[in-house]
């Protein structure tokens, strides 16, 4: 099981003080919270990628190459990686380049975002969301898997004997997480390819999320790449923690009730009741987050949104050194009575060491 957070990147007011952070603030704190995971023992950081104010993270990989150079073991992600809008071949040859330069530390989660405006910016349609996210993904699966690749497809120009490059670190392709939270097209199409399925588990009733990811559960079984339990899950979530529960909910209250996204609309006892988002003490998070397996079944990767809504840098780590506190109690909680046969997350060496035993055997047949 994986633990780790992923950012937004977003610039927030803060509601208790008025201040607002400058980008270049901004970028260094995700910088920051990155070695600050990697130091209290989290596995995964994830940034997002947006285009659009009030986000920094433009350009994902410029600020994980540069993340990967300062930390040893920490495996680096996006939260989303814009599928729709990217051009595949750049994808292919940014995420390569970085898998070299993080010695393989590397996945990627493809989306389509929640901004509309930036399909015409970028030359597209947002109404051909769907088909851009099938078509995008046929290609960059192509690009790192084979070395001359002849395209012809309805979104980008021809292609004819190109190879991408870098190739892929150990002739590996990163693993992709396909991310949604409404379109089981999205949940389709990852269990088509084997790959893994993200649910950002935080803004809808858990009920939501059930029947999607036992969808994605049951397509990929039905595929034939193991059985329901044995697929790739992720899910976001979301806390504030101090010692004492009250004293979370006073704190984090004006940043809830000014937030961009939720702000505004349920009360934070809503919310907290009917999402995962959790406001309380270091015993109530582990609790509830130990709980959603209830609902999911055991699944490999688990992050939480800890940056947003204006929260000061300071804050944001101090919610780190706490949830470094309790991260024992959830590896054990979630340890206890996994069955055996449920995969881990994978990883550049698993995915390695995986081809070269599947290799061996069909040597030996």
């Amino acid at each position: 099981m994986q633990f780790g957070i992923f950012t937004v990147g977003d610039v927030t007011v803060d509601p208790t003080t008025g201040l607002e952070p400058t980008e270049n603030e901004r970028i260094k704190a995700m910088v920051a919270l990155a070695k600050k995971a990697e130091d209290i023992g989290l596995d995964v950081f994830a940034t997002g990628e947006h285009h659009n104010k009030p986000f920094v993270p433009s350009s994902p990989t410029t600020m994980l190459s540069y993340i990967a150079a300062q930390t040893e073991t920490l495996q680096l992600s996006t939260s989303t990686t814009l599928i729709t809008t990217n051009d595949p071949v750049k994808i292919a040859e940014d995420f390569a380049m970085l898998q070299h330069l993080a010695d393989g530390r590397v996945d990627l989660m493809l989306g389509r975002g929640n901004t509309g405006p930036v399909y015409p910016w970028f030359g597209k349609d947002i109404r051909q969301g769907i088909p851009l996210a099938i078509e995008n993904y046929h290609l960059l699966r192509r690009l790192w898997r084979e070395e001359n690749v002849d395209w012809q497809g309805k979104f980008r120009t021809p292609l004819t004997s190109f190879t991408s490059t870098p190739r892929p670190l150990d002739d590996e392709p990163p693993f992709v997480w396909h991310g949604s939270i409404r379109s089981p097209e999205i949940a389709e199409q990852a269990a088509y390819y084997g790959d893994g399925f993200f649910a950002n588990h935080i803004f809808w009733p858990t009920e939501h999320y059930k029947q999607l990811i036992g969808f994605y559960r049951e397509r990929f079984e039905h595929y034939g790449h193991g059985t329901a339990s044995q697929a790739i899950v992720g899910l976001g979530g979301q806390f504030f923690i101090r010692p004492k529960s009250q004293d979370a909910v006073d704190e984090f209250r004006p940043y809830f009730d000014n937030a961009p996204v939720y702000g505004h609309g349920p009360s934070l006892e809503e919310f907290t009741e009917q999402t995962p988002l959790t406001v309380g003490s270091p015993q109530e998070f582990v609790d509830k987050t130990l709980r959603f397996r209830e609902n999911f079944g055991d699944y490999q990767r688990q992050l939480f949104l800890v940056d947003h809504a204006g929260l000061p840098l300071k804050t944001a780590l101090e919610q780190l050194d706490l949830l470094g506190e309790v991260l024992p109690d959830l590896r054990a909680g979630f340890a206890e009575g996994r069955p055996t046969d449920v995969p881990d997350a994978p990883t550049h060496a698993s995915l390695v060491a995986a081809r070269s035993h599947a290799d061996v055997k069909a040597v030996s047949r």
